[in-house]
Order: C-alpha cells, then sequence, then structure tokens
C-alpha cells in the first residue's frame, strides 16, 4: 500500500468517526479533502452525501449522491439514502423511482422498502405503503422501525387492533421507544380504552419526558375525558408543538396563569387558534377585569367589530395592530388553567355575546316573511383545519333534512365546488353565506334564527354565545371541549350534541337531527 492510499483510507476512517460523534462539519472537510486528491473515491463522495443531507443541506447531498452514481452507477445504498433526500425535498415520485432502482439492485433490501413505504405513506397511498412495509418485515421480522411505521398505516385505515399489535411487536423489541409507546396511546384511545391509552403517554413520557406529542395528547385525551385538573396544566405543553410555535408571542413581559394579583395592572389577553376558539374563552375576559385588571383584548379582525363591545374589556385590538403598553399577558386558552376551570365551574352564561342592533335590523328586513321556524345549516368548516375531512359533512348528506317544515338558510362562507352544484340544485336553500361579512353580521344573521345546525364550526360556537338554539354535529372523538358521552354541552347551556357511533358515518346523525327537527318544526306555529 503507498503512503497516499494509506493517507487517504487513515483520513476516511477519522471521516467516519467525525460523523458518527456527530462532528458533521469536520466529517465533511475531512470528505473533501479525499476528493480533492482523488476524485473518483467513491467512499467519501457517498459519506459526503449523507454527512449533507444531516447537515439538512438536501439539494447538495441530491448533488454528491448523483456524484456517487457516477462512479457506481446501480449501488443499491446510493440510491436508498439519495430516496430518502428526495422524500425531504417533497420529490416523491423521483423519490419512488430511486428506492425502486435500489430494490432491482438488491431485491432483500429491506431498508429500502421501509423507506419506499415511508415515501408511499407521505403521498397518501397508504394501501401501497402496508405492502411495503409488510415485505421490509418479511425480510426482517425484527425490523423495528417498519413495525412502527406500519402501526401508523394500519391506524390511518383505521384497523385499529392490528396497529396496537404492529405497536406492541415494536416495543417488545424496543422498550424505549417512546414514539411508538405515544402512537400506541393514540390507536387506544380511538378504541376507548381510555385508561390505557393515558398508561401508554406516560410510558413514552417515563422515557423521553419531554415528548411534545405525549404531554399534549394526555392533555386532549384528560380534557376530552373531564379530567380538567390535570389536563389544562398538561395543555400548556401545546406551545412546544411545531404547528404552534409560530403563535407563540414571545414577549417580555410575564406571562400570567392566575398565580400573582393583577389589580390595577394592564393585561394583554391575546387569541391564538381558530376563531371558534376566540369566541368560546372569550367569556374569560369579565372574570379576569373583575379582579382589578385593565384588560386589552387581542383578536382576529373578522371577530374585531362583534368583540369590541365584550364587557370586561378595556380595549380591543385586532391582529396585527400596534399594541399599547402592559405589564402582563396571557394567551386565551390559557384562562381555564388560571382560573383553575373544571367542569362544574366552566363560566356558562346562556349568552355573552350580543349581536348588533342595527345589522340586525338589516337582516329581519331581508329575509323573507316568516311562515314557519328559521333553521340556519353550516355544513363544512375550514379545508386547512387537520381534521376537516372528520369534521366536515357533503351538503348532500344534508338533503334529509329538508323534508322539515322549516325556512332553511345556508350560513356557508366558503363553498366547495360539489356543494355549490348541490346548492344551485335546490331551490329551498336560502342562499347567503356570499352576502355575510364579517362575524358582526353572522351574529345578526343567528338573532333572526330559530335555530342553527352546524357541524363543530366556529358557527356552532357564535350560535352557543348568543344563547342561540343550536345543534352540533360531531366526530365519535371531537375535540376536547364537547367531552364524551353526553347529548349537553356545559359551555353553552342552548347546545344539543349529535354524536357518530362506533361507525363513525354521518347517516345516524343526520337520521337523529331529522327527527328532531320534524318535532322542532311542529312545536312551533
Amino acid at each position: 500500500m503507498t503512503g497516499l492510499a494509506l493517507d487517504l483510507a487513515q483520513t476516511f476512517n477519522r471521516a467516519i468517526a467525525a460523523y458518527q460523534a456527530g462532528k458533521l462539519a469536520d466529517a465533511e472537510q475531512l470528505c473533501r479533502q479525499i476528493i480533492a486528491a482523488r476524485p473518483d473515491h467513491f467512499d467519501a463522495t457517498h459519506v459526503l452525501a449523507v454527512v449533507q443531507a444531516a447537515q439538512g443541506r438536501k439539494e447538495l447531498a441530491l448533488a454528491s449522491y448523483d456524484s456517487a452514481l457516477v462512479l457506481r452507477p446501480g449501488h443499491a445504498d446510493v440510491l436508498n439514502n439519495r430516496g430518502t433526500t428526495l422524500v425531504a425535498l417533497n420529490r416523491i415520485d423521483e423519490a419512488l423511482a430511486s428506492y425502486d432502482r435500489a430494490l432491482a439492485a438488491r431485491p432483500d433490501f429491506a431498508e429500502a422498502f421501509s423507506n419506499r413505504g415511508s415515501a408511499l405513506e407521505k403521498a397518501a397511498r397508504i394501501e401501497e405503503a402496508l405492502a411495503s412495509y409488510d415485505r421490509a418485515l418479511v425480510l426482517r421480522p425484527d425490523f423495528v422501525d417498519a413495525l412502527y411505521n406500519r402501526g401508523n398505516v394500519l391506524k390511518a385505515l383505521n384497523r385499529h387492533d392490528e396497529a396496537l399489535a404492529s405497536y406492541d411487536r415494536a416495543l417488545v423489541l424496543r422498550p424505549g421507544y417512546a414514539d411508538a409507546h405515544n402512537n400506541r396511546g393514540q390507536v387506544l384511545k380511538e378504541l376507548t380504552r381510555y385508561d390505557e391509552a393515558l398508561a401508554s403517554y406516560d410510558a413514552a413520557l417515563a422515557v423521553q419526558p419531554g415528548h411534545i406529542m405525549a404531554h399534549c395528547n394526555a392533555a386532549a385525551l384528560r380534557l376530552l375525558t373531564g379530567d380538567f385538573s390535570r389536563g389544562w396544566q398538561d395543555y400548556e405543553w401545546r406551545w412546544k408543538k411545531q404547528s404552534v410555535l409560530s403563535a407563540n408571542r414571545n414577549f417580555t413581559q410575564p406571562l400570567w396563569l392566575g398565580r400573582e394579583a393583577i389589580a390595577g395592572k394592564t393585561i394583554l389577553l391575546h387569541s391564538e387558534q381558530g376563531l371558534g376558539d376566540t369566541i368560546q374563552f372569550c367569556r374569560y375576559v369579565p372574570l379576569v377585569a373583575a379582579r382589578g385588571a385593565r384588560v386589552i383584548f387581542e383578536v382576529q379582525k373578522s371577530l374585531h367589530a362583534l368583540l369590541s363591545g365584550l364587557e370586561g374589556a378595556a380595549q380591543v385590538i385586532a391582529k396585527g395592530s400596534p399594541l399599547p403598553a402592559f405589564d402582563l399577558h396571557c394567551p386565551l386558552l390559557s384562562l381555564p388553567l388560571a382560573f383553575d376551570t373544571r367542569p362544574e365551574t366552566i363560566p356558562s352564561e346562556n349568552a355573552y355575546l350580543r349581536a348588533p342592533a342595527q345589522q340586525s335590523r338589516v337582516w329581519q328586513t331581508r329575509l323573507a316573511e316568516k311562515a314557519q321556524p328559521r333553521v340556519g345549516l353550516v355544513w363544512s368548516g375550514n379545508p386547512g383545519h387537520e381534521r376537516d375531512r372528520e369534521r366536515s359533512i357533503a351538503l348532500r348528506a344534508l338533503l334529509p333534512l329538508l323534508d322539515a317544515k322549516a325556512t332553511f338558510v345556508s350560513l356557508q362562507k366558503e363553498m366547495r365546488a360539489e356543494d355549490a352544484v348541490v346548492l344551485e340544485e335546490r331551490g329551498d336553500i336560502l342562499p347567503v353565506g356570499e352576502e355575510l361579512g364579517d362575524f358582526s353580521d353572522t351574529a345578526a344573521l343567528l338573532s333572526q334564527l330559530d335555530l342553527v345546525i352546524s357541524v363543530d364550526t366556529s358557527v356552532a360556537h357564535l350560535a352557543g354565545a348568543l344563547g342561540k338554539p343550536v345543534w352540533i354535529l360531531l366526530t365519535r372523538f371531537p375535540d376536547f371541549r364537547w367531552l364524551l358521552d353526553r347529548d349537553d354541552s356545559p359551555w353553552y347551556p342552548s347546545a344539543r350534541l349529535y354524536r357518530q357511533d362506533v361507525t363513525c358515518s354521518w347517516h345516524g346523525v343526520i337520521a337523529r337531527v331529522r327527527a328532531a327537527l320534524f318535532d322542532f318544526a311542529d312545536a312551533r306555529p
């Protein structure tokens, strides 16, 4: 062996050691030294690509993988790693092609089958992803990551017992797999095995005390099952979720969670999540003011006019406007924790918002003479919501309701194409959604209705906050605020809840609402 060859071998070993120690910059520098001396050094080129991918420099990594393939076309490991980088770049079709080339070169490559399953899962090709994970496990039955990912796709397919078995097998092989404990908890929740689900979240936290999603999932389940004492405390972990980080205001003023006296101080209460959340939790504003604080309330622009007269708010500001000076702050959904809220202590006045009188008179004139009860309909929510597919209903599914003796009014502002077709076909739904401005306008329209029937949207919250009779159509596992196994809501005395059964179908819900609506209409002159 020549001195140069010996130096390159030693340098390459140092590069590998640096990579394994997490010293990525050193590993990259050493690989580049080797490539400068020998541009056809395949191993150094491949490792350079792996290091660049670990650094998050995905485009550079892809170029280095391609350089390695020039040196050794069809190399299975390079093609597999290249596929993973393409997935990170969201170039799924190219990633799948790279995995397929890797498998053509090495048909027993279990890791490539597993990674291919992840790419298919990301492309929402769930059945194909499952087949790819199954193939990986035939080749390597103790492949923990494939077992975990297989559990995830089985959960997505609502094959919960099989998903549970897959997670359990993964945890036998790797007892300290926090993500598997957490996702196992999610499956147990779907199986209504709530105590076991909480135990599974706790197992994840025993392994990894800072596991964000285990804290958040435990919080949601505790709140859903009425354990507000621990639920609101765990709910503060929401601020560490990646999807919520952008909403964290990072004020220099201290956070108030109910412990300190605030009399004589100015406190900023700020909305943080959806419009419905702001409507639901603005009920706490008067309670904060009652402690002697001057309350500045920051809300979404579309709610500004409606909430400007809210009791207890000295000043209501639309988001994006300059903020005045304040001493303390509290996000709106932390107020239940600040007030140590329990189900029996929820501040639940029948109506804590009021529709503006002038706009209400406009809608009174706009609507036809009232010959029968007026019923507002909302069948779909924000299409960008992570649970939109579960919560929204097609308008066509609601058509059986229209047999009741009532005047139906569409409150739907955003109309999906298929629903617009149905609405145009029908002559028995008054389409006024496009005429609605902000929420003060919606509140004014609601004031002229006898009943609102809605899926879980901001309009449902608004109807409840106005004290308007509202029937809310809920998924089998709704948001925590609706609790479980009850047809009323401690948050909204005027609400009646219609829940999916174990089939998770809307057919039974619509049938029960239809029967109740006939009774409602017949009971009114």
